[in-house]
């Protein structure tokens, strides 16, 4: 089969699309027959080899493929040849065909095609357990989304909305925040604004009647945490999902005594392998909100799969206008 192919860890356009051996199902494992691969910003890591597990090389990059099952491994007995299925696998997705343990595939709804189910991948799921698990949002609260026009953003904003929260979608400028409001934000964050340690606060005061945010989704880190911090409620909850803006902040405790506030972080690749039944419980509601209509997958930016490298760069340069889905 055709597939990208990482022997070093390095810059991005090192990887390969070479010929490798079909993967064969081990026992509790299927093949997936890839039809979508979304590109994430988490895959620029993994293959510059920063990522907080390093697969050994040489690997094929790309997490949460969605296919066709095409091969069953023994004792997997819940799942069939033919299922149109995603897959959350930690690597191997950039590839015709990727195996991955049976207890990581969820059938997908009749009414979510392949691309769809791409753009729900590492996004919807991240989200999801950012304001339900470690946010434990509740309907009528106030959810801050940090970086609102990226995947795991519109996801948050979408999965917020459907949860009964109030939205305010933080995005770089307020030009680009069109798609946001689009799904369901309730009002814009403008974060070119002068002075973000005051400005961010000053307009989430403003556009929630005097009070501060009740959960934070933070993808950026660097002064957008900062700011942020500031423009919490008391007992507002901030998760940690990522450090798009490049600096990794740093808490004072002391602040969040005086304002009880909690700072927490979200790995979700830690819940597919500790809380199993948990992620499964994530995408049963979020397909059900998709079948509901109450979200929506957004647009998509396809490329075939020896056009990896423009996908992945155009990601970084924030030039693309849909997620990027590779197509074997």
């Amino acid at each position: 089969m055709r597939a990208v192919l990482v022997r070093d860890f390095g810059p991005l356009d090192a990887a390969k699309v070479e010929i490798v051996p079909d993967p064969a199902p081990g026992p509790g494992e299927v093949v997936v027959q890839v039809k979508a691969a979304p590109v994430n910003f988490v895959d620029t890591v993994v293959i510059a080899g920063k990522y907080q597990f390093k697969p050994p090389l040489p690997f094929i990059p790309g997490k949460g493929p969605a296919g066709i099952i095409a091969a069953l491994g023994a004792g997997v007995t819940d799942l069939k040849i033919g299922d149109r299925v995603l897959a959350m696998a930690e690597t191997g997705g950039y590839a015709e065909r990727v195996a991955v343990s049976a207890g990581q595939c969820y059938r997908l709804p009749d009414a979510m095609d392949f691309n769809a189910a791409a753009t729900v991948s590492l996004a919807f799921d991240t989200a999801w357990f950012g304001l339900r698990e470690r946010g434990r949002v509740q309907p009528g609260e106030t959810v801050l989304v940090l970086g609102a026009t990226g995947a795991v953003g519109l996801a948050g904003v979408q999965l917020a909305k459907a949860l009964g929260a109030r939205v305010l979608a933080a995005v770089s400028a307020a030009a680009k925040g069109d798609v946001a409001l689009a799904l369901g934000a309730d009002a814009l964050i403008d974060l070119s604004q002068p002075d973000l340690r005051e400005s961010l606060r000053q307009q989430v005061y403003a556009a929630n009647n005097g009070k501060g945010a009740d959960v934070v989704l933070d993808m950026l880190g660097g002064d957008m945490f900062d700011a942020a911090l500031r423009a919490m409620a008391w007992r507002g909850r901030l998760v940690v999902i990522g450090f798009a803006a490049g600096r990794i902040p740093e808490v004072k405790a002391n602040y969040l005594l005086v304002k009880n506030i909690e700072v927490s972080g979200l790995q979700i690749s830690d819940y597919r392998k500790r809380m199993p039944d948990l992620v499964r419980q994530c995408f049963t509601e979020v397909f059900g909100f998709f079948e509901a209509g109450k979200i929506k997958a957004g647009p998509v930016d396809t490329f075939p799969l020896d056009r990896y490298g423009e996908a992945l760069q155009g990601l970084v340069q924030r030039s693309l206008k849909g997620r990027a889905v590779l197509i074997p």
